[in-house]
């Protein structure tokens, strides 16, 4: 495997993640009171601490985002 395809695939990685955060946060706002619904069926949580949840789960999802794609694709790029 070349430097070339493991830029491809931290680049394809990075699209499809950022994907993922932006429909979570579309379905997270534009859906909120449906999914707290469903999840207040299976979880005793209040609706400050659902939306807290979400907001540290999302933040920690582009942290990782950060850490494993973009990091590492500039610093290939940089290398290579």
């Amino acid at each position: 495997m070349t430097v070339q395809d493991v830029r491809d695939v931290l680049l394809w990685c990075l699209i499809i993640n950022v994907g993922l955060l932006l429909w979570w946060f579309l379905v997270f706002s534009l859906a909120h009171d449906w999914v707290y619904r469903i999840h207040g069926r299976w979880f005793t949580l209040s609706e400050e601490r659902f939306d807290a949840i979400h907001y540290l789960g999302m933040a920690i999802f582009k942290i990782a985002i950060f850490m494993f794609n973009i990091v590492p694709y500039i610093a290939l790029l940089i290398v290579g």
